[in-house]
């Protein structure tokens, strides 16, 4: 991760728009989980991976991830990115569009240099994915049908299209058995899909996760405890997400309501044990692998995205 974060460091520079790396530092700067860059190195390493392509790759995803961030704060209007004021807050939504242009075509840099179109293949196409998993979630936005399969659809794509496509790479450029790449890239879409659904239930439940406490049911996002407690839903509570969802009438105290109606069709205990399956089954695809550390990590990993929901 040291080599993974020096050469972050360093492609981020510009010499002609020093605004570039200003914008680019203050969000990977903010921290963050570093999540997909690690599953990069560890899938690599199962894999006994002794080149030094995995740094590579591993920097690779964290600026596609950094470009889909800005892009999102934008098509968002966020305030708040990883507990500090967004860029495009800082400084402009122009400022943040572009950037997130200059990572992504420095993501391809990166990929073109290990040499592998198959490599270029899966992360090209993760970067489309995700494009488009975005533009099914703004599509779907405060439309009260949305229904569980097409959440699957959006989460798989915005966010675990990426994490597949980060373990499934570092099995690719280890050269390791198909079967075992397909292992990862399995390993990849659980781990993602229990990463976003954790998030998204958090989002209403948590206060530590770098944003505004409810931030999605504002933006009208048909996340999956608000699915299921619409699905379950009386007349006098269709209203209420009518007017909050549908309509975007958003008040004080909204929130509070909406917390109640969930926990009263027991949406929010059904949301966190469907993303602590997807963990499980994440742990599952890796039973492939020979026992070692690299394979407790992963496994660790997959603890570690849904901890906060135990």
């Amino acid at each position: 991760m040291e080599a993974v974060n020096a050469l972050i460091a360093t492609r981020m520079a510009s010499e002609n728009a020093p605004r570039i790396p200003e914008v680019t530092a203050h969000l990977i700067g903010a921290g963050g989980k570093r999540v997909r860059p690690l599953m990069v190195l560890a899938a690599a390493d199962l894999c006994d991976y002794a080149g030094d392509h995995d740094v590579r790759l591993a920097a690779t995803v964290e600026f596609i991830h950094t470009a889909t961030l800005l892009h999102d704060d934008v098509v968002d209007e966020s305030e708040q990115r990883r507990g500090r004021p967004t860029a495009n807050l800082l400084w402009d939504n122009p400022s943040s569009v572009l950037v997130g242009d200059y990572l992504f075509a420095r993501s391809f840099q990166l990929m073109v240099e290990t040499g592998s179109l198959r490599v270029l293949d899966i992360l090209s196409n993760a970067a489309a994915v995700i494009a488009e998993g975005e533009v099914l979630q703004l599509s779907v936005a405060r439309n009260l049908a949305t229904d569980e399969e097409t959440y699957l659809k959006v989460i798989r794509g915005k966010t675990a299209a990426l994490f597949a496509a980060a373990s499934e790479v570092g099995g690719v450029i280890a050269g390791t058995s198909e079967a075992k790449v397909d292992a990862l890239r399995t390993y990849g879409d659980a781990l993602g899909i229990a990463f976003q659904i954790a998030d998204d239930l958090l989002d209403l439940t948590g206060d530590d996760i770098g944003k505004n406490t409810g931030d999605d049911l504002r933006e009208g996002k048909l996340t999956l405890p608000v699915i299921r407690a619409v699905a379950g839903a009386d007349s006098e509570e269709r209203a209420f997400w009518d007017r909050v969802i549908a309509r975007g009438r958003y008040q004080d105290g909204d929130l509070e309501q909406a917390l109640d109606l969930m926990t009263r069709h027991d949406a929010i205990e059904t949301t966190r044990k469907t993303a602590l399956d997807w963990s499980a089954r994440a742990k599952d695809a890796l039973d492939l692998f020979p026992e070692g550390e690299m394979r407790d990590t992963l496994r660790a990993l997959a603890d570690h995205v849904v901890v906060r929901l135990l």
